[in-house]
C-alpha cells in the first residue's frame, strides 16, 4: 500500500483540491465454518492485513464522486437513491446502495469526494467487495452521522447494497468479518442479526503464519457449481420443513438417510453431514484458541479442510477434470508441510484460494516452493488485524 502522503497527493490531482479525513476497512480470512452461515450455523473468521483505504473531502456537488485506483470515476446524485437494474455489477450500484443505506438511518448526505485504493485481492476469497462496502460505509458514518452507528450496521449496509443494488445474494459473513476485525466467532441461528463474538487470542504469538495461496484457476462460468451448494442443501432443509439445516434435528437427518439418498442424491447427503459437522468443529477451534490449544487448533482446521474436501466437495468444479488447480496446491502444500501446520480451501471453493497455517520456521521455505510450482508471488503471507472499519488520525 502507497503512503499516505502520496495518496493525498493523488487525491488532489483528482478532485483539485486536498483530501480532509482518511478511513480504512480490511479483508478478511474464513478460518472454519465453510458454507455454514447460509445454514444459519457458526463460523470462525478473521480480519486479515491487507486492506482497503479512502481519503475523502466535501465538494460543492450534490452527488458522491468516487474513483477507485485504476478505474474510471463513478457517481451517485444525493437524490437519486433507488436501485438501478442497469447498474447491477458495478461499483456506482454499490455506492448508490450504501448511501441509501446510511439516509435510511438518519442521515442529511452532502456531496463528498472519496479516493478509495485497495490491496484485497479480487477473487480471492478476502471479500474485497465486503471491504469496500463497510468502508464506504465508514466514510458516511463519519461525515454524515459523526460516526454514531456500530460496524454491525456498517455491515448489514453493505450486505444490502450487495444484495439488491449490486444484484449478488450473500449473506453477511463477509461484511461482519471486514467491519469487526479481529479474530471473530459468528453465531448466524438469526442470519440478519448474527451473534458475533471476539475471540481474543494474540495469533502472532502461536509460531505460524496465514498464508493465502492464489492457485491461478479464476471463478469464471463456476456459477452453477457455487449455487449448486445451497440448492442441494435448501431441499433437504425443506424436506424436514425447515429453512436451514441449523433447524434440523441431526438424529432425524441421520434417520432419513435411505430416503433422502433416493429423493436427493448422495452429493447433498454428503454436504449436508458436512454441515453438521462443520458446526461442531467451530465451537471446538473457538475453544481451542480460547483455551490456547494451538495444537488442537490446527487439528480442527485439517479437519474442516478435509471435510470440504471430500463431503461439501468445493475443491474440484464439476466438469473440471483436467483443471484441478486447487486441489494441487492442496496437495503439495500438505507435502511441504510434512505434517505440520494446516491446509485447507479458503471461502467458496472450485478457484480462487487455498488457505494455510504455516510455522515460521518454515515459511519461508514454503512459500518459495509454492511459487516455483504455481507462479511467482502466489504466496501471500498475512497478519490477523484486530481492527475492522476506522477512521485513521495523525497518530495512527
Amino acid at each position: 500500500m502507497e503512503s499516505i502522503e502520496n495518496l493525498r497527493k493523488e487525491y488532489e490531482s483528482l478532485f483539485g483540491r486536498p483530501s480532509e479525513r482518511v478511513f480504512s476497512a480490511c479483508g478478511r480470512s474464513e478460518l472454519i465454518g465453510n458454507h455454514t452461515d447460509h445454514q444459519h450455523g457458526l463460523v470462525l473468521a478473521c480480519g486479515v492485513t491487507l486492506s482497503a483505504l479512502a481519503l475523502a473531502a466535501p465538494n460543492d456537488k450534490d452527488e458522491i464522486r468516487l474513483v477507485s485506483k485504476g478505474f474510471s470515476e463513478c457517481s451517485v446524485s444525493l437524490d437519486r437513491l433507488d436501485p438501478d437494474p442497469g447498474e447491477y455489477g458495478t461499483t456506482t450500484a454499490l455506492l448508490r446502495g450504501v448511501l441509501k443505506g446510511i439516509a435510511d438511518r438518519g442521515a442529511n448526505p452532502f456531496g463528498l469526494d472519496i479516493y478509495v485504493v485497495s490491496n484485497v485481492l479480487s477473487g480471492s476469497g478476502l471479500s474485497s467487495s465486503a471491504a469496500i462496502e463497510v468502508l464506504l460505509g465508514g466514510v458516511m458514518n463519519g461525515y454524515f452521522l459523526d460516526g454514531e452507528l456500530d460496524e454491525t450496521s456498517l455491515a448489514v449496509i453493505g450486505q444490502h447494497a450487495e444484495n439488491v443494488y449490486f444484484g449478488k445474494p450473500s449473506g453477511l459473513l463477509d461484511q461482519m468479518a471486514c467491519a469487526l476485525g479481529g479474530i471473530q466467532f459468528f453465531d448466524f441461528s438469526d442470519p440478519a442479526c448474527p451473534v458475533a463474538e471476539r475471540v481474543n487470542y494474540d495469533f502472532a504469538a502461536s509460531g505460524h503464519t496465514l498464508v493465502i495461496i492464489d492457485t491461478g484457476a479464476d471463478h469464471a462460468n463456476l456459477t452453477d457449481c457455487y449455487a449448486a451448494i445451497p440448492r442441494e442443501l435448501a431441499a433437504i432443509d425443506a424436506f424436514f420443513g425447515e429453512t436451514a439445516l441449523r433447524d434440523v434435528s441431526e438424529d432425524d437427518f441421520y434417520a432419513a438417510l435411505p430416503v433422502l439418498r433416493r429423493l436427493f442424491g448422495d452429493r447433498a447427503v454428503l454436504r449436508a453431514m458436512h454441515v453438521f459437522d462443520e458446526n461442531k468443529r467451530v465451537l471446538k477451534a473457538k475453544d481451542a484458541l480460547l483455551g490456547n490449544d494451538f495444537d488442537a487448533f490446527l487439528k480442527e482446521l485439517n479437519a474442516s479442510g478435509d471435510s470440504s474436501y471430500m463431503l461439501l466437495q468445493n475443491v474440484i468444479a464439476e466438469g473440471h477434470d483436467n483443471a484441478q488447480a486447487v486441489a494441487f496446491t492442496i496437495s503439495y502444500a500438505k507435502k511441504l508441510l510434512n505434517g505440520r501446520g494446516a491446509v485447507r480451501v479458503h471461502g467458496g471453493g472450485f478457484a480462487g484460494t487455498v488457505l494455510a497455517v504455516v510455522p515460521n520456521e518454515l515459511l519461508d521455505e514454503f512459500c518459495a516452493g509454492m511459487d516455483r510450482v504455481l507462479a511467482p508471488g502466489a504466496c501471500r503471507p498475512l497478519s490477523v488485524r484486530k481492527r475492522g472499519v476506522y477512521e485513521l488520525h495523525l497518530e495512527d
